[in-house]
This record gives structure tokens, C-alpha cells and sequence, in this order.
């Protein structure tokens, strides 16, 4: 039986938050000290947020509120699919990676696809606690922001989730696969 993938590439921003009430309704162990309003009324204010938030969701990323992000003093959203995102994979770690491949060149890097949808990759650090709100890739992995020494060298992270364990494991970074995507994020800032 073939999965039949949703057409989003016409969703508008206010079918987006409807969208994102239900998860957030569905999902309250991902948030279970917030309530709606206040995010959709933050969500309202922001509509640059907003369109990252469409993109987010139209690659299928499924963003979700994950915490309340002290830093930048709004509500953070994590790319909550239960695989990779279907629309961002077959990508290479980073522009560096693709620019170094002679043949059979991905269509582009998780890094830039990254920026220009607005979003940052989850570290190994986020990834992890992404995967204590539920279990998240189990057939997929997900590339990670990888640090500077890890990345001179080469190499590149992903993580992903077998035997009821999360890993995190490193490849080349020019390396792409079927069903490796990446995960992002972004902060709604508060009204």
C-alpha cells in the first residue's frame, strides 16, 4: 500500500493554525504547562514566524510547541514528525559537502535548506530531548548540527532511534541517504 502524501503547497497561514491547535491539543505531554491562547496569540502577531512555521509544515516537518524558550522569550518549535521530514531528505550534511561531490550530487544540503527556510537543525543536545517527548525516527534518521572540530574533519552528525535507544552516530558529510532528512527549529516570540 503506497502512503498517500497531503498537497500542503496551498495551505494558508490561518489553516496552519488550525492545524497547529489540533497537534498542540493532541500532543499536551510535548507542553503540559501551556495553553493554547497565548501561543496562537503570539503566532498572530508574528506572521514571519508564521511562513517559517508553513514551511516547516508544508516539507513535513509537523512543528509542534516544545518549550518555552527563556532566551528568546517565546515558544519553541521543533519539528515533531514521527520520521525525518519527507520533504527535506536525500540531502548532504552542508554546502561545503556538495560542492566537494563529483557525481550523483543530492538536489541540495540540509544546512542550506535549513536557512533558507529560517529554521536551525536541532543539536545533538535538542535531538535528544526531542526523543524524551516521544519516539521520533524509528525507520529515518536526521542530520544534527554538527560542532566546528567535528565538521573540519570531515564528518558530520545524525541521530535516530532503535532497540528504545536514541544514537547519535557521524558519516561523511558529503554522504546522503533515502531516509536520512533533518529536523529544525524555530521560536515564536510572545505577544
Amino acid at each position: 500500500m503506497v502512503k498517500k502524501t497531503l498537497d500542503l503547497s496551498h495551505l494558508t497561514q490561518n489553516e496552519l493554525i488550525v492545524i497547529l491547535e489540533a497537534r498542540f491539543s493532541k500532543h499536551m505531554e510535548r507542553h503540559p504547562q501551556l495553553t493554547w491562547a497565548p501561543v496562537k496569540e503570539a503566532l498572530e502577531n508574528n506572521p514571519a514566524v508564521l511562513a517559517i512555521l508553513l514551511e516547516m509544515e508544508k516539507t513535513g516537518g509537523e512543528p509542534d510547541v516544545v518549550a518555552v524558550d527563556l532566551q528568546q522569550s517565546g515558544y519553541l518549535f521543533y519539528d515533531c514528525s514521527a520520521e525525518s521530514p519527507e520533504g527535506r531528505r536525500s540531502y548532504c550534511y552542508d554546502d561545503v559537502a556538495l560542492n566537494a561531490r563529483k557525481k550523483h550530487k543530492p538536489e541540495n544540503s540540509a544546512v542550506n535548506c535549513a536557512q533558507q527556510m529560517g529554521i536551525e537543525l536541532l543539536s545533538e543536545e535538542e535531538y535528544g530531548y526531542l526523543q524524551t517527548l516521544g519516539t521520533f525516527d524509528l525507520k529515518t534518521s536526521s542530520w544534527l548540527a554538527t560542532p566546528i572540530e567535528v565538521r573540519n574533519l570531515g564528518g558530520a552528525l545524525f541521530g535516530d532511534k532503535r532497540y528504545n535507544r536514541t544514537f547519535t552516530y557521524h558519516n561523511g558529510a558529503d554522504s546522503y541517504y533515502a531516509n536520512r532528512g533533518f529536523r529544525g527549529k524555530t521560536s515564536v516570540p510572545y505577544s
